[in-house]
């Protein structure tokens, strides 16, 4: 997989879940949204879910393992995702032919 395939599911993903999102939630997620709606009394219970995966994705990202799965599945990173670019074509090492070693030092 490449940047490219990464690209196009995100942007899959994205027009996939629409603007509503129903979630069915078990009896344990339940008392936790509850329990946190009462302390933090958002205007919204919407508001939880989207504070909710802020964070996930943020601690995601700062423990590497956003990039893990990335490099993983589709051979870039999360900074490559965000620049359009993988490191070789940020830093032109794709733009060069490989070194023959046999005549690397022949003028």
């Amino acid at each position: 997989m490449s940047l490219d395939d990464l690209t196009a599911e995100v942007t899959d993903s994205y027009s996939d879940i629409g603007d509503d999102l129903t979630v069915s939630l078990d009896r344990e997620t339940r008392n936790e949204l509850a329990l946190l709606e009462t302390a933090l009394e958002p205007e919204e219970t919407d508001e939880l879910v989207r504070r909710a995966i802020h964070m996930l994705f943020q601690s995601t990202v700062d423990t590497g393992k956003l990039d893990f799965q990335l490099r993983s599945a589709y051979d870039v990173t999360y900074d490559e995702y965000l620049s359009g670019m993988t490191f070789e074509e940020m830093t032109g090492a794709d733009q060069y032919p490989s070194m023959d070693d046999e005549r690397r030092y022949q003028f």
